[in-house]
């Protein structure tokens, strides 16, 4: 089964995510730079921090925690540098550190050498530098796995809609460069199986036709922060992770045939999205 992650610090939300199913909670410290390259779109921007991180794992029982860092950057008067930011998050707990929004095979060097085999590695690829250097990159060791951002790369390219990635064959491209090396590797976020643009049943699918492990479980599943009584939310959580690992059954048993189809399928509805933009 695909392992599913889902950004929050909070622990009761963490526990019940955990409780529904979901493999990995996701602690996002990220906001270094973020709000420039994504200001004024609707997208997460969290900035949790090192006590959110101790709180969630202490939370949460068989879930792992992935804690996305900062980009490689120096200490300066408002933040430590990335070596003390990675260090205080694995002694906080942290099980696997998500290096996010590199361009140069240095700062992979430098991340691996600060997470020092303390917890696992997850290389965001998510500039078109980074998917430049793929080939390279996958050669490197100390990598555990590589999650594809299409959020800030279709934003780098100039594209409308982060799938057009998914449908012009980029995503393709990329996964086969990780799959040669056999690395664990992701893409993309994932709504509900009948919300989100492109409904979810289809971008699943499509993980499992490129033989994907991993995927963000998205606002669009459950925004938490907008939902007040805890019990409605384990239900969305209860029957939504049901229903995914209902479709993974599914997926498991199809034929070629089968994700070709939905590709075809899929493409088309991210081109009409765009031709109404």
């Amino acid at each position: 089964m695909i392992n599913l992650m889902y950004i929050t610090k909070r622990p009761d939300i963490a526990k019940i995510a955990e409780e529904a199913g979901v493999d990995w909670i996701f602690v996002d410290m990220e906001f270094i730079g973020k709000d420039t390259r994504q200001g004024g779109l609707d997208t997460v921007q969290n900035h949790h921090t090192v006590e959110d991180v101790t709180a969630v794992k202490t939370a949460v029982c068989k879930a792992k925690v992935l804690v996305r860092v900062n980009p490689i950057h120096e200490a300066s008067s408002e933040y430590f540098s990335s070596e003390e930011e990675i260090d205080a998050v694995i002694k906080a707990g942290a099980d696997i550190v998500m290096l996010p929004y590199f361009k140069t095979i240095r700062e992979i060097d430098a991340f691996i050498k600060y997470v020092d085999n303390r917890a696992r590695t997850c290389l965001l690829v998510e500039t078109p530098e980074a998917a430049a250097l793929l080939e390279t990159i996958v050669e490197i060791p100390g990598i555990d796995m590589i999650h594809i951002g299409l959020n800030d790369m279709h934003l780098a390219l100039k594209m409308k809609f982060m799938f057009q990635l998914l449908a012009d064959g980029s995503v393709d491209k990329w996964t086969s460069v990780i799959k040669s090396k056999g690395i664990m590797f992701g893409f993309g976020g994932l709504a509900s199986l009948d919300g989100g643009t492109v409904p979810g049943r289809m971008i699943l699918k499509e993980h499992y036709r490129l033989g994907s492990r991993m995927v963000i479980v998205s606002r669009s599943f459950c925004n938490a922060d907008k939902i007040g009584d805890l019990d409605e939310i384990r239900v969305i959580f209860r029957n939504g992770i049901r229903d995914i690992r209902m479709l993974e059954t599914e997926c498991q048993h199809q034929s070629d045939d089968y994700f070709e189809n939905n590709r075809i399928v899929t493409n088309k509805a991210i081109e009409e999205f765009i031709k109404g933009i």
